[in-house]
């Protein structure tokens, strides 16, 4: 018993003071027994209370495990349900408890809690943005000004869907050749640590000299067989390394972001998918009535890539000062001429929203067809690479037995 009232939860309640008026907050306490006793003495009669659901981390955060794509999922339920005219409140406890993620349904818990207590929904979601980015939180906002909320919410997960879904065909561009050079490191790691010195014992009883080929592998051999453990290490710190630095300097994503979209190939994807998430962005805040310089502003920070945000903030300021979007796009220098020439018709024909659509499901239709002529290319291509790899192994292992019938 000693153990339950040393722990403290904070409870959200509902009840009526001695006015009878209908009054509502948080309480912290071991149990609902003793919140109820506090708010009892207080003049208050509880008609409701629950203990609160939260994860906060360090900062506020919410942690556990909520994809991306479990906040699209989230946004297209709340958007069906408010138009089906279900309570804001009501929608949300029934996507807490249908979730399968737990980590999703508490989050949701939480919200409809800060909802419950007082707090518009745009406000409740700021309070997380691990999970709802700035543009998420704006578009909510304007819908809440509106009166608009379920139509924003359907834009949103639309939006939400279509990036994605453009991440998941990036994503599975760079999987399959990433995920066959790291399985063929792992074999030639393998083969030189196990196998290669079973053959060096064997050689030494040959009594004639080994192929250059071969004592080149024998030595790569004893190499990794001594210092193993110095190459795992220094992977793993070059893997560290390199992800700290992608996270903390803003010059080095640069440098990163400006070579991924030279790569042969796969530069070419990840141009079009910028472009994609640009022009669909764009769009959905366009269309939910957000002014062009503020919502260019909320396109920066969902660039994804720091030429494009750069490229967007230099456009938001132009525009600003009275240039059209077509021409700020054009003195960046970053995108491609259809843009350019669907964007000056949209601005011509007072449809901008409607062209950025175009100009999205085009590059995103663009991006489906180079993946798909990526893994058709890839597939010899890897294989060809791990044969080398794996047969030149084997051919130098192999070279001293061919040598051994001249030695007889």
């Amino acid at each position: 018993m000693a153990q339950t009232l040393s722990e403290q939860h904070t409870f959200f309640w509902i009840g009526k003071d001695r006015g009878g008026t209908h009054v509502k907050g948080r309480t912290d306490g071991p149990n609902e027994a003793m919140v109820r006793a506090m708010l009892r003495k207080q003049g208050i009669n509880p008609i409701r209370v629950r203990k609160q659901t939260r994860l906060f981390g360090i900062g506020g955060k919410t942690k556990g495990k909520v994809k991306a794509a479990d906040i699209a999922i989230l946004a297209r339920q709340l958007a069906t349900m408010l138009q089906a005219g279900v309570p804001l409140v009501q929608s949300l406890d029934i996507v807490a408890k249908g979730a399968d993620n737990k980590a999703l349904a508490k989050l949701v818990n939480t919200i409809r809690d800060d909802i419950e207590s007082g707090l518009p929904l745009a406000e409740a979601l700021a309070h997380h943005p691990r999970h709802f980015d700035d543009l998420f939180v704006n578009l909510v906002a304007a819908g809440e000004r509106s009166g608009a909320l379920e139509s924003l919410l359907d834009k949103i997960a639309t939006y939400k869907e279509k990036t994605e879904e453009i991440k998941g065909k990036v994503k599975k561009a760079l999987f399959y050749p990433t995920a066959v050079i790291i399985v063929a490191i792992i074999v030639m790691g393998i083969l030189l640590y196990f196998v290669v010195p079973q053959f060096q014992s064997l050689f030494q009883g040959f009594g004639a000299d080994l192929p250059a080929f071969t004592l080149m592998v024998i030595g790569l051999s004893e190499f990794v067989q001594h210092w193993w453990y110095l190459i795992i290490g220094g992977v793993v710190a070059a893997g560290y390394g390199f992800f700290q630095a992608r996270q903390r300097s803003r010059r080095f994503r640069r440098t990163l972001d400006r070579l991924s979209l030279k790569l042969p190939v796969i530069g070419g994807i990840l141009y079009k998918a910028a472009v994609a998430r640009f022009a669909r962005t764009l769009a959905t805040m366009f269309a939910a009535g957000v002014p062009l310089v503020e919502a260019l502003d909320s396109v920066a920070r969902a660039a994804g890539n720091i030429l494009f945000e750069e490229a967007i903030m230099q456009m938001r300021d132009q525009v600003s000062s009275g240039q059209q979007l077509q021409l700020a796009m054009n003195n960046t220098g970053q995108f491609p001429s259809m843009a350019l020439q669907m964007v000056k018709i949209g601005e011509e024909a007072g449809a901008l929203d409607a062209m950025c659509s175009r100009v999205a499901d085009f590059y995103e239709a663009e991006v489906d067809n180079q993946v798909d002529s990526l893994s058709s290319l890839l597939e010899p291509m890897i294989m060809a690479i791990i044969g080398v790899l794996v047969g030149g192994l084997v051919i130098a292992m192999y070279l001293p037995i061919f040598k051994l019938g001249s030695v007889v």
